[in-house]
């Protein structure tokens, strides 16, 4: 008899390059929206994406359009009855580098556009952990971190470290939310979505360190 699959079988987690066309579409905030939603939480109608987003199933059912059109989304006719339209997101990541369009100036904004957003939605995300932290047990405040720690590398150091990290990261691709189905709205398995953000860029002149961490792992 062969062994029952674990978490741990499942095939890696699906990435998009994103080329220009697919940037500059979704370099738009409902549009970006739609995606993350669709990415962390599966399946879902127009009209359950513009109540979870507070906005109308119009504007929703557009932009999912244009999202499907550059093959970010895709429509799910199995799903649903009627005129019931579910949508899902082709992919589980996205990736993409600057210099995929240093000869595109509408695509490089676009890209600045969307770190920044991402930049944005990170620390409004950390900021509403750290007011609603101790809503939670202590194991989940305990097994948090925020921390910093300055290092001097060549360019080639600091992305052999940025590797070594994604590929400690690989090791939980079990632990990516699928795309193709709605999770229990409960899933009872003591598991929450875990927001992992890395960032590691050169500084220049005085560096206002934050001046220590939380959880393990901490530094400064």
């Amino acid at each position: 008899m062969e062994p029952e699959p674990s978490r741990h079988d499942e095939p890696s987690p699906s990435v998009v390059a994103l080329d220009s066309a697919q940037i500059r579409v979704l370099a738009h905030p409902l549009r970006s929206r739609l995606l993350v939603a669709l990415r962390s939480d599966g399946p879902a109608t127009a009209t359950t994406l513009a109540g979870v987003l507070d906005t109308n199933t119009g504007a929703t059912s557009y932009h999912l359009r244009q999202l499907a059109d550059a093959g970010l989304v895709v429509e799910e006719p199995d799903r649903g009855s009627g005129r019931q339209r579910w949508w899902r997101a082709a992919h589980q990541f996205s990736s993409w580098s600057d210099a995929d369009f240093a000869d595109d100036p509408d695509a490089r904004a676009a890209a600045d556009w969307l770190t920044r957003n991402a930049v944005r939605l990170h620390a409004d995300l950390a900021g509403r952990w750290l007011n609603d932290r101790h809503n939670y047990p202590a194991e989940w405040q305990q097994a948090t971190t925020f921390s910093d720690v300055l290092l001097r590398l060549t360019p080639t150091e600091l992305r052999q470290l940025n590797d070594e990290l994604w590929a400690v990261v690989g090791r939980y691709r079990h632990a990516v939310p699928p795309i193709d189905r709605v999770p229990a709205a409960e899933p009872g398995d003591g598991t929450e979505h875990v927001l992992l953000y890395l960032q590691s860029f050169p500084v220049r002149g005085p560096v206002p360190l934050a001046g220590g961490g939380t959880g393990p792992g901490e530094a400064s």
